[in-house]
C-alpha cells in the first residue's frame, strides 16, 4: 500500500469519529510506529487531524448526540466501576446531585450512605432511587429530552439554583485539556454550569472514550473540575496538566 493511500485510510479512520492509537495503526498496516507517526504528521500538517498523545483524533467538532438506549450499553463494565467510586465519595448526610447520563445513572446502585438529599434532572435516575426510604429525592422538574432522558430548560436551572450542595457529580460527552468540558446540545450544557456552580466539590464521570473528544457545547475549563473519575489512568505528562490545574484523576 502507497504511503498516501494508508494516510487516507487513517483520515477516513479518525474523521468517522475513532481515536486512534500509534500502535493500534502501526498493527493495522502492517507498518513501523515511526512511519505512522510521519503519517499522523503529515494528516495534521493539512489540517486533517489532530495529534494527542499517542494517537490522533478528528479536527472536526462533533455535534452528533446519541440517544440513552444506545450508549446504556456502552463501555457498561466501566461505567458500573465509575459509579461505584464515585457512590464511594458519598458520605452520610450529604446533600449532592447526580446529573443525567448512562454513567451517572450507576451511581444510585452502589449508594450505601445514608440520610442523604439527592437532586437529580435524570427521570431513570429518579425512578431507580423512588423507593429508597433513606433518600430524600428531588427531582428537578422541566422539559424532557426524549434522546438523553434529561430535564433541561428554565424550570430545571431555577430548581438546581435555590440550593447549595455537597457534591455535584455530571457525565459529559468530551474531555480536552485544550477545549474543556463538552456535550453535544446547549440546553444540557447550561444545565450542567447550574450544578457545577451550587456544589462545594465537583465530580466528573467519563469513560475512557470521552477523552480527547470535543463536542458542540462547552460546559466550562477543566479547572472548575475537583476530580476526574474514569476507568484507566491518563498518560503520565497529562496527569501532570490535571494536577497543576487541581484536578484530582480517581481510576
Amino acid at each position: 500500500m502507497f504511503a498516501e493511500e494508508r494516510r487516507l485510510k487513517i483520515a477516513e479512520m479518525i474523521n468517522r469519529g475513532d481515536s486512534v492509537k500509534v500502535a493500534q495503526l502501526s498493527r493495522e498496516f502492517g507498518v513501523s510506529e515511526s512511519t505512522i507517526r510521519r503519517d499522523l504528521n503529515e494528516l495534521e500538517k493539512f489540517g486533517l487531524i489532530t495529534r494527542t498523545h499517542g494517537g490522533a483524533v478528528s479536527t472536526q467538532i462533533n455535534k452528533l448526540e446519541a440517544t440513552f438506549n444506545e450508549k446504556q450499553d456502552k463501555y457498561l463494565e466501566e461505567k458500573q466501576k465509575i459509579g461505584k467510586i464515585a457512590a464511594q465519595q458519598i458520605q452520610d448526610g450529604d446533600t449532592i446531585i447526580i446529573d443525567s447520563g448512562t454513567t451517572t445513572w450507576h451511581i444510585a446502585k452502589y449508594i450505601e450512605a445514608k440520610n442523604i438529599t439527592i437532586i437529580t434532572n435524570s427521570i431513570a435516575l429518579a425512578n431507580e432511587l423512588s423507593n429508597r426510604e433513606d433518600i430524600q429525592l428531588i427531582n428537578t422538574g422541566g422539559i424532557i429530552r426524549s434522546n438523553t432522558k434529561a430535564q433541561v430548560g428554565s424550570i430545571a436551572e431555577k430548581t438546581i439554583r435555590q440550593f447549595r450542595v455537597d457534591k455535584t457529580f455530571i457525565g459529559a460527552n468530551g474531555v480536552s485539556l485544550k477545549s474543556g468540558i463538552t456535550t453535544p446540545t446547549l440546553q444540557e450544557a447550561e444545565v450542567k454550569q447550574a450544578m457545577i456552580d451550587v456544589a462545594n466539590k465537583v465530580y466528573l464521570l467519563v469513560d475512557e472514550s470521552k477523552f480527547e473528544q470535543v463536542y458542540f457545547s462547552w460546559i466550562c475549563d477543566m479547572e472548575d473540575m475537583d476530580y476526574i473519575i474514569t476507568n484507566r489512568e491518563r498518560p503520565e505528562d497529562e496527569m501532570v496538566q490535571y494536577k497543576s490545574l487541581g484536578v484530582n484523576i480517581l481510576v
